[in-house]
């Protein structure tokens, strides 16, 4: 058993007390001042001891460090012994994010459980799908026991309700004995509104800059050592401590820093440095509304050095194309054409005007970028949990559009992702929850939901007057749990199936797996009624039409074109150079 010497930087404070829960009247016992503004306790506890500081004779206080918040995010921390776990994955030599077929899940909801060690039962049927990598929604510590993860307020905790630290390591090591590599969803941007005692120990947090949240993250201030060191130890604890083989960053556009060198950048070169030292890939996924290929451009080259980032583009391109939706920032999606040029340049806003933004957007990615630099997907938990219902595209598209959307995204030069139960067409909603013990702030946040899509044209999309999910009410959280029967019934198993041919493919064949963009063509049918993804030497037809359409293939001499893959009936006509598809529904075509 390893004991802890406990340390709390407080810079500001004249005194700091680590306060020891008992059965009696809490110990206080002063803690000496250190060089820093960093301060050390008198003795070492051992782990699982309660505690909590106090400054300047103040009320107790959760560390900044907490590992482990068992009694909320308001009560005492608890010290945790991140080397007991007796590790089973000495032989995993790792997976980078660049071209894995990765699955996000929300813990939460995942199974009926709702804990880490459930989700590690169902991970045979992602090895079975043939998954890469599982990307988990957020797990700090945050308000309550239900909510999406991303008003976290004690970043180096895990979730107790989730089955806390422990029971993490025990879902990695799991995880890396099927082959599945881990990432973790971190937010450094902001915290939630409730539990954040940060700003109490230090400059965390300024008003030099705004972000949605309020009072941005202070990484540029004077004072900001301390807190860019904050923020990095936590990244390199997950992937070190942890196993975690990559970190999905959120929304980086609102980690405001002008510093010389940026905050993700710094990041970065410190996680190529623990690569380094623990010989297996670790990877850093930026979530970034930027449109700008310098975000996975290497610091060596002026770049912020992330492994990959999100593409938002893509799904809206293909989104909007397959269902017709134009509110919002849809406005300039929906053609064929536009849903090809997300295919093969990745961003649709790359200079060009963004008439949901109102200004010119983005950058053009150079040619020579890797495709699978692109994280890509059709679902996510924003595109689904922030409509109104929080419905899945399977509510409204036919099995054979669902089909082909996942055929786009897995088959892409992009690296793909699926949002958890997408794989069957789960018909179980993903919705917005919430569980805030302030009756104001659960308040704000009915109401807040409610006028936010008031003026979204729900109603009219939908078809009918809607009543927005409360995000407090237990019905919600019920309502978005997976439906794990839902898999082996007429149609879902059918899909499921369509899914894991897709996968194999991608492991497969090698222009598939390929991130080479300048191999990716798209031809699209004059009246839309069908698209091609050229991938090398293989083709991916896509009718998007209601009936039978005839598609040329990229060859015209393609001699013996063989059909790997279809939904829909597919035939190949004599001469060898076109494909007739029935129906929505799509194919997958060795040309060459």
């Amino acid at each position: 058993m390893t004991t802890e010497k406990l340390r709390v930087w407080a810079q500001a404070a004249s005194a700091v007390d680590l306060i020891l829960p008992g059965s009696g009247e809490p110990s206080r016992l002063p803690m000496t001042l250190e060089e820093g503004g960093w301060w050390g306790a008198p003795s070492t506890v051992p782990p699982g001891t309660d505690y909590a500081f106090s400054l300047d004779g103040g009320p107790a206080m959760p560390d900044p460090r907490s590992p482990w918040q068992p009694h909320g995010v308001h009560g005492p921390s608890r010290t945790f012994d991140a080397g007991a776990h007796d590790w089973s994955d000495g032989g995993w030599a790792g997976r980078s994010v660049l071209g894995a077929v990765v699955y996000e899940l929300h813990v939460g909801t995942f199974t009926p459980e709702g804990t880490l060690d459930a989700a590690a039962g169902r991970l045979d049927h992602l090895a079975a799908l043939g998954v890469d990598m599982v990307e988990l929604m957020p797990v700090a510590a945050f308000p309550g026991v239900h909510g999406w993860g991303y008003d976290g307020v004690a970043l180096y905790a895990v979730h107790d309700p989730y089955g806390g630290p422990a029971a993490l390591q025990r879902f990695v090591d799991a995880a890396h004995a099927r082959g599945i590599a881990v990432c973790l969803d971190v937010v450094y941007n902001h915290l939630g509104p409730s539990g954040n005692y940060l700003g109490a120990y230090g400059p965390y947090f300024t008003e030099r800059h705004q972000t949605p949240w309020g009072s941005a993250v202070n990484l540029d201030g004077d004072d900001a050592a301390e807190v860019r060191a904050y923020i990095v130890g936590n990244a390199l604890r997950w992937l070190r401590d942890f196993h975690v083989d990559a970190l999905r960053l959120d929304a980086v556009h609102a980690l405001v820093d002008d510093s010389p060198r940026h905050l993700l950048a710094e990041l970065a070169d410190a996680v190529a440095e623990l690569e380094a030292e623990v010989v297996r890939p670790l990877s850093l996924v930026a979530e970034s509304d930027l449109n700008d290929a310098r975000m996975v451009t290497p610091t060596a080259q002026g770049g912020l050095g992330m492994t990959a980032q999100w593409d938002d583009d893509l799904h809206h391109a293909l989104h909007a194309l397959l269902t017709g939706e134009r509110q919002g920032y849809y406005a300039d999606f929906g053609a064929a054409a536009t849903l090809a040029k997300a295919l093969t340049e990745v961003f649709v806003h790359a200079g060009e005007y963004s008439t949901f933004r109102g200004k010119v957007w983005g950058a053009p990615v150079p040619p020579e970028t890797d495709g699978r630099r692109f994280v890509v997907f059709s679902q996510d938990h924003d595109q689904v949990g922030n409509r109104a219902l929080g419905d899945r595209p399977s509510r409204t598209l036919s099995p054979g559009q669902l089909a082909a959307s996942a055929a786009v995204v897995l088959l892409g030069p992009g690296t793909p992702m699926l949002f958890m139960g997408e794989e069957w067409g789960a018909t179980t909603p993903f919705q917005y929850f919430t569980d805030h013990e302030e009756p104001e702030l659960a308040r704000a946040v009915q109401e807040g939901r409610a006028r936010e899509f008031g003026t979204h044209g729900w109603a009219e999309l939908y078809g009918h007057d809607i009543e927005v999910p409360d995000p407090q009410a237990t019905a919600t959280v019920e309502a978005s749990r997976l439906d794990w029967d839902e898999p082996a019934r007429p149609g879902h198993d059918r899909l499921l199936e369509f899914y894991r041919e897709l996968v194999r493919l991608r492991h497969e064949e090698p222009d598939i797996a390929s991130g080479d963009r300048t191999r990716t063509a798209v031809r699209v049918a004059d009246d839309e009624s069908w698209l091609v993804l050229a991938r090398g030497g293989i083709d991916v037809v896509v009718n998007l039409a209601d009936g039978a359409t005839t598609v040329p293939l990229s060859t015209a001499d393609a001699g013996s074109p063989q059909v790997l893959l279809s939904w829909g009936e597919a035939g190949l006509t004599h001469d060898g150079t076109s494909l007739t598809l029935q129906g929505p529904g799509v194919a997958v075509v060795r040309t060459a």
